[in-house]
């Protein structure tokens, strides 16, 4: 897990999800996080199918919030449980303090948050800044950490791959722009790991 993780919220979402996600997809864009969990089972799987088509082309991954993967592989789950986790063939978790890292078991990667203060939640907090990610990331012990909240700027992805991050997680920043494959390739291009030269 590594790079730009987009997580879903069609409420903030400048048009249809579909098409902000192949906005996103044709910026660098290749792995979502469907949530939009209010929906009923069988529009959101319908939901899930649709943006697996889009991602599918590119060798991207769609990840469902909650333990149920609506025809995937792929799940995230909340730091509340259920533990252990399922056995899908990719499984993350929220975390937000050392007590819930200590929680882990099979994760393949867990997003840590707030990192920074976030428009999306207000008061959510209080942010961790990339003092406290680092410190997260080292309570990790090389599971893959995506820094989550707040992360709207190059400079932000850079502070949080800087910090030990694997990647960043972003909602708002996407979800709200007028032209998401910009903010994303701008992203995407902050998230990659420094070229060596010689």
């Amino acid at each position: 897990m590594n790079g730009i993780l987009l997580l879903t919220d069609r409420r903030q979402a400048a048009r249809p999800l579909p098409e902000l996600v192949a906005a996103a997809v044709a910026g660098g864009l290749r792995q979502v996080v469907l949530r939009e969990r209010d929906l009923p089972r069988a529009e959101r799987a319908a939901l899930a199918d649709r943006l697996r088509g889009i991602l599918a082309p590119v060798g991207g991954t769609l990840i469902v919030a909650g333990p149920d993967p609506l025809g995937g592989d792929a799940v995230h789950l909340s730091a509340a449980g259920p533990y252990p986790p399922p056995a899908f063939g990719l499984v993350g978790r929220s975390c937000h303090d050392e007590a819930e890292l200590s929680r882990l078991t099979t994760e393949d990667y867990v997003t840590v948050s707030p990192v920074f203060v976030t428009a999306s939640k207000p008061g959510y907090g209080p942010p961790l800044g990339p003092a406290g990610l680092a410190r997260l990331v080292r309570v990790a012990a090389g599971r893959p950490v995506v820094a989550l909240a707040g992360v709207t700027t190059a400079e932000q992805v850079a502070a949080c791959r800087a910090a030990g991050a694997a990647g960043v997680a972003v909602m708002g920043a996407v979800m709200r722009a007028v032209d998401p494959a910009a903010v994303v390739a701008e992203l995407v291009a902050a998230a990659a790991p420094a070229e060596v030269s010689c």
